[in-house]
């Protein structure tokens, strides 16, 4: 017969495994601490701990992404902006992300918010908008350096959003507004030149043979005559009469 006595027994070895054995996934990690002093890091799988001696900190070793809030950066030209960020990191030493650092992941929010501020306002407003590649490259390798001692691995940093004022915004609209204008001008100047040359050239092949000047005045009039026109008014060159005139005087 099943004994009353064996309830508290049962109880407690219950209560044993329960706080013994811990099941961690593929990327959880356990940092265990036996009397205060750290023994290393545990899992996946089934760890087993000595209950009240042991203590265990669990570690996520997945990728975290980092939203960076926007910052006030002021460039190196004096103008104002707001950048904001996200950055991706993982912890790669779980014993070090919790002991040689107090919380690993507010760190980590705090010096890219720091860097990103430091980063940005090194270069100009141009340089910021332009080479976006290059500075998170630069933000990246700077965070992944610091970080390092904490077992924290930066693997990525993006540039999400940089903000500026209404003010910039409408001088840099007029700024390319103008510029589009030059490059208009410039096109229709080479055009022009263009034209000139290939003209000049077209008078200097005229010149050799005058017949040819007569022959590109027909090619024009029937050209105007294609236009439909009621009626059409032009001059008649005297080169083109000249020929029955000499034929008429030599008579």
């Amino acid at each position: 017969m099943f004994s009353l006595n064996l309830i508290p027994i049962i109880f407690l070895a219950v209560a044993f495994l329960a706080s013994a054995v811990k099941v961690l996934r593929e990327y959880d990690r356990a940092v265990i601490f036996r009397l205060g002093r750290i023994i290393g890091a545990k899992g996946p799988g089934i760890i087993i701990l000595i209950p009240i001696i042991d203590k265990m900190v669990k570690i996520d070793l997945r990728t975290v992404t980092l939203d960076v809030p926007p910052q006030d950066v002021i460039t190196k030209d004096n103008v104002t902006v707001k950048v904001s960020a996200v950055v991706y990191f993982r912890v790669i030493d779980p014993v070090k992300a919790i002991v040689d650092v107090e919380d690993f992941y507010f760190a980590t929010s705090q010096l890219a918010q720091t860097t990103l501020r430091s980063t940005c306002g090194q270069g100009e407003l141009d340089h910021l908008l332009s080479e976006r590649d290059e500075i998170n490259e630069q933000i990246q390798s700077i965070l992944d350096k610091d970080t390092e001692p904490w077992g924290v691995k930066v693997s990525k940093v993006e540039i999400k959003e940089i903000d500026l004022p209404i003010e910039m915004q409408r001088a840099m609209a007029k700024q390319a507004e103008a510029e589009r204008e030059r490059r208009s001008k410039v096109i229709n100047a080479e055009g022009e030149f263009q034209a000139a040359e290939r003209l000049n050239e077209a008078a200097s092949i005229i010149s050799q043979n005058p017949g040819a000047l007569q022959l590109r005045y027909l090619q024009t009039l029937q050209d105007i005559a294609a236009e439909n026109n009621s009626t059409t008014i032009f001059p008649i060159p005297i080169d083109l009469l000249r020929p029955f005139m000499e034929k008429n005087g030599s008579k």
